[in-house]
């Protein structure tokens, strides 16, 4: 296990179901948790948080299990901010979120 000092990023990949009426009231309500918690999207059904360190990420995704969707696929990787950086986008471009978010605390706006 590396240094717990290693600013991490925690990526979220899920697959709801969409079908009923019900279905979409849990997906949203869960797309909502994720976004006031502090995700960001980076394709849809992809979502990252960035944490200051392994401890930190590891505590969080104990609360995350406590509001989780009761169906559906959800999964979690947690990554270094270097592993992250060196992602290879093959199509497109970094999202907004993306540009502005970085392990530097100072964000202007």
């Amino acid at each position: 296990m590396g240094s717990p000092y290693k600013i991490m990023r925690l990526l979220l990949f899920f697959d709801l179901p969409m079908n009923t009426k019900e279905d979409r009231r849990i997906y949203t309500r869960f797309r909502k948790y994720l976004i006031n918690n502090g995700f960001s999207m980076i394709q849809f059904s992809v979502y990252v948080k960035i944490f200051p360190n392994r401890v930190s990420m590891t505590q969080y995704t104990q609360s995350l299990r406590n509001n989780l969707p009761p169906i559906g696929s959800i999964r979690v990787m947690g990554v270094t901010n270097k592993q992250y950086e060196a992602m290879m986008i093959m199509v497109g471009g970094k999202t907004i979120q993306e540009d502005m978010i970085t392990e530097d605390p100072l964000v202007i706006l």
